[in-house]
Order: structure tokens, then C-alpha cells, then sequence
């Protein structure tokens, strides 16, 4: 079965994630399927091991969450800072919720970071995940260990959907600025030599507003959870972004219709239930992100 996963990946991962194609009416070779920060539902998430365990699955794009060290890294975390859910502390002990925030990743180095165990204690959201220690990695060793694996097993790199995490209420308290931000995000993604293989995506407008400007050749996903609509998302936004990625609950026939028109990409978030998966594909939808990639397996 690995075998076949590997060889569908080789034709999968000829087109890119935020080429303008002609909108699927179901799977075919350019749906998009995406491992939400790896393979959450199997594996720690954001971690290595998650994302190379996606790999063994057909899965296209690595989902995955970016904050930034004190030392300026490119870190993999959806939280900015120590999550009391999964994280445990150089010594052993839980995070407890109360100190989570005091534990701000923009205050560590990247090394610091390092020395905390976000896996060992499981997930309780996710009973099928196996626990096992992992730490932060940044985005430098999850592209180096994804490039080492894909080599190896003769599989065609991936690409990457990488997640600015920021909000106004966390600027220069858990993330620096979004123009800076942006900037050490765009500039990780040049030094890698990722290209067409990355994506950004944010909720924050302001983030891919600053990516925008930076290098408006980059592809963006726009990330949607409110119920404004289409029109008022965009105009909010001021451009309109090569992907359009709302919670998979707001995607109708309609929603797929409006973005087709306008030569987006529909690719929703988080869809862990096989029938909402098979719905979805019937609507139209261009991808789907989950935490489960070995339920692709069961797609038709």
C-alpha cells in the first residue's frame, strides 16, 4: 500500500499549490489533498515525525503553523506559546494552564524551545494519536528531514501551506508586527528555495497583506471562520488570493460557484469525517485539509 501511496504522490505533485486550474468537479489529479500540521490525528502535530507520517499517505500539501523564536526563527507551533493540552517542560512536569502564556515563544530561543516535549503526553482530542517526544522544530528542519524522507523513498517533495499565526491583540507581546513577521516568514521560504512549493496562509488580513507586498508572486490562502460572506471577506481584504479556505461547515454550492468565478481555489479546513469529505467533493471543493491523511485512502 506505501508503494501505491508513493507512486499516486509522484503524479499528484506536478501541479502546483496555487497554480490557476480549472476547477474539479470531484478528485482528480489536482485535488489537493493537505495533512493538517502533519498528521495530527496519528502523530504529535507540527512535529517531524507527524509530517513525515503524512508523507506515506497521498498527500500534496504539509499543513502547518509558524511563530517566531526570540532569535528570530521560523518556529512550528499553533500556539505562540507552550499549549498546557500537550506540552511538558525541560524537567518532565505538565504545563499547567495557568503559566502556558508566561511560557511565550517569542521570549525563547529557538534552542530553549527545543528543550520542551510537545508529544509525550498525547493528545486527549485525538485517542488514535500516538504519543511520543517531539519538540518544536523549525521550519528549516522540517523542510531539511521532509526533503531527506522524500529522497530517500523516491517521493516528490511536497508542498507547504504554512500558517502565519498573528492577531492584533499579540503584536510585539507574542509575534512581532505583521509587516516583520511576514518578512522573516517570506525570507525562511526564499532561503529554503521553496518557490511554487509554498503557500502562505493567515486569518490575520494584515499578514497577507505584508506577504502581498513583499513578494506578490507568493501564493496565499485566505483563512475564513466567520460567516461574512465572500464579498465582504475580500474587500476586507483588498486582493483577491490565489485560495479561499473557510471552516468546511460554510462551504455550500454557492460559496463553490462565487470562487470559482473569480479563479480561486476552495480548499477547507478541518474536515475529519468521511461523509462530510465525500459532500464536500461532490460540491466541487479544490482540496481538503485534515488531520487524518489516512482516510484519503477510503475516498472513492
Amino acid at each position: 500500500m506505501l508503494r501505491f501511496c508513493f507512486v499516486l504522490s509522484l503524479t499528484w505533485l506536478t501541479t502546483a499549490c496555487g497554480q490557476r486550474i480549472q476547477p474539479n468537479s470531484n478528485m482528480s489529479v489536482t485535488f489537493d489533498w493537505q495533512g493538517h500540521r502533519g498528521a495530527r490525528g496519528l502523530l504529535p502535530e507540527n512535529s517531524i515525525p507527524s509530517f513525515l507520517k503524512a508523507l506515506e499517505y497521498p498527500i500534496l500539501t504539509l499543513e502547518l503553523d509558524v511563530v517566531i523564536s526570540s532569535d528570530g526563527q521560523v518556529i512550528l507551533s499553533h500556539e505562540p506559546w507552550m499549549s498546557a493540552d500537550i506540552c511538558s517542560k525541560p524537567d518532565g512536569s505538565p504545563v499547567s494552564k495557568d503559566e502556558e502564556q508566561s511560557l511565550n515563544l517569542f521570549q525563547l530561543t529557538a534552542a530553549e524551545i527545543r528543550s520542551y516535549d510537545c508529544g509525550s503526553r498525547g493528545n486527549s482530542r485525538f485517542p488514535q494519536q500516538q504519543a511520543i517526544p517531539v519538540h518544536k522544530p523549525s521550519l528549516n528542519e522540517v523542510v531539511k528531514a521532509v526533503r531527506q524522507y522524500c529522497q530517500e523513498y523516491h517521493r516528490a517533495e511536497p508542498f507547504y501551506n504554512i500558517e502565519i499565526k498573528s492577531r492584533p491583540e499579540w503584536d510585539n507581546i507574542f509575534t512581532p508586527d505583521p509587516a516583520t513577521f511576514a518578512a522573516l516568514v517570506v525570507t525562511e521560504v526564499q532561503r529554503l528555495k521553496l518557490g511554487e512549493r509554498a503557500c502562505i496562509q493567515s486569518f490575520d488580513v494584515r499578514a497577507l497583506q505584508a506577504v502581498h507586498r513583499i513578494d506578490p508572486t507568493l501564493t496565499l490562502a485566505y483563512l475564513i471562520e466567520n460567516t461574512d460572506g465572500l464579498e465582504q471577506n475580500l474587500q476586507k481584504l483588498g486582493f483577491i488570493p490565489q485560495i479561499y479556505s473557510p471552516y468546511h461547515k460554510l462551504v455550500d454550492a454557492t460559496l463553490v460557484t462565487q470562487t470559482h468565478a473569480q479563479q480561486m481555489r476552495l480548499i477547507p479546513w478541518t474536515v475529519n469525517d468521511t461523509n462530510d469529505m465525500r459532500a464536500l467533493m461532490k460540491l466541487g471543493v479544490d482540496g481538503i485539509i485534515t488531520d487524518y491523511p489516512d482516510y484519503i485512502l477510503l475516498m472513492p
